[in-house]
């Protein structure tokens, strides 16, 4: 028993070589089912407009996370920044609950190398709209980081131990959020808040929505929407996707160009992240922000 608890907390004490390349330790992702059977809590803990507000405020704050940080920074180096800072930008992104920096790159490097073929871990085209939406990432062949094709962050110790260790900060933020809900009830509850009430809504919700919201780029981004540009794959673009992700969903620009900080190459293609990015560059917190050359916006359009 204790050797299971220590796989939610330990990556390296999950055995990943197994043949079978569906196969679930359902024992693993217990926690991802969890956080989903927890979102039935609301109608215990009931609803409040600090918790839901809070509880979108940590959605959008992630997501900025995921998108701007896992996703453009340590998947494609759209932008540079410093070592020190590189290291909060992925415990931020570690507190979206998506495993760590150096497995996420790793996959989506694979993911474009591989688009919709059968190499493609989450391709709605070859293994159906569930697996790609969320069985590809249960299953024991995707767990391991391929430290390989990240080799650039794989030589930093701090990103090593938290990809390997990424479920203490999620655990960590879930004990701060009940903490401050407890906190709140007695010292202002006019705001009818507590700290059950503040877990399920700002953790519990907030999470499962994050997750289901960034999924759909893997699974509907790739079978809905519009194609500007003729790519190998099958991506599209989805204004509605890039409202939810703060502009992921302009995703057929994305594989058109992948190296873009900016995923909306026009100025009516909403992309709260690039203007998120945008504001940090202004800090000068990062730098070098790359978008996509004028030349190359224009090339392999497709004639409707």
């Amino acid at each position: 028993m204790l050797n299971k608890v220590i796989k939610w907390f330990d990556n390296e004490a999950v055995d990943t070589t197994l043949d079978d390349s569906k196969h679930i330790d359902w024992w693993r992702v217990l926690p991802f089912i969890g956080i989903h059977l927890a979102c039935f809590g609301v109608f215990w803990v009931g609803i409040s407009w600090f918790a839901v507000i809070f509880a979108l405020g940590l959605y959008a704050t992630r997501m900025f996370a995921i998108t701007g940080f896992y996703h453009r920074y340590f998947s494609h180096k759209a932008f540079r920044t410093t070592r020190a800072f590189q290291f909060v930008l992925a415990v931020l992104g570690a507190s979206a609950v998506q495993r760590g920096p150096l497995w996420w790159a790793s996959h989506h490097r694979h993911h474009h190398i591989n688009s919709d073929s059968l190499e493609d871990a989450h391709s709605p085209v070859q293994h159906g709209f569930l697996w790609s939406h969320f069985g590809w990432f249960l299953a024991n062949k995707n767990f391991a980081t391929d430290s390989n094709r990240v080799k650039e962050f794989s030589k930093y110790f701090e990103l090593r131990c938290l990809d390997r260790f990424d479920a203490i900060v999620p655990l960590i933020l879930a004990i701060a959020i009940y903490m401050l809900g407890a906190w709140m009830e007695t010292a202002y509850p006019q705001f009818n808040t507590n700290g059950l009430q503040l877990l399920i809504w700002g953790f519990a919700i907030s999470t499962v929505l994050l997750y289901h919201a960034t999924f759909t780029v893997n699974s509907l981004a790739h079978i809905w929407g519009k194609r500007r540009y003729a790519t190998k794959d099958h991506s599209r673009n989805n204004l509605w996707i890039a409202i939810v992700t703060m502009g992921e969903g302009w995703h057929n620009n994305h594989h058109h160009y992948p190296g873009s900080a900016s995923q909306g190459f026009y100025w009516w293609e909403i992309d709260l992240t690039y203007y998120g990015l945008k504001v940090l560059a202004a800090l000068g917190l990062i730098w070098d922000l790359r978008t996509v050359p004028a030349d190359i916006r224009e090339l392999r359009k497709i004639k409707h």
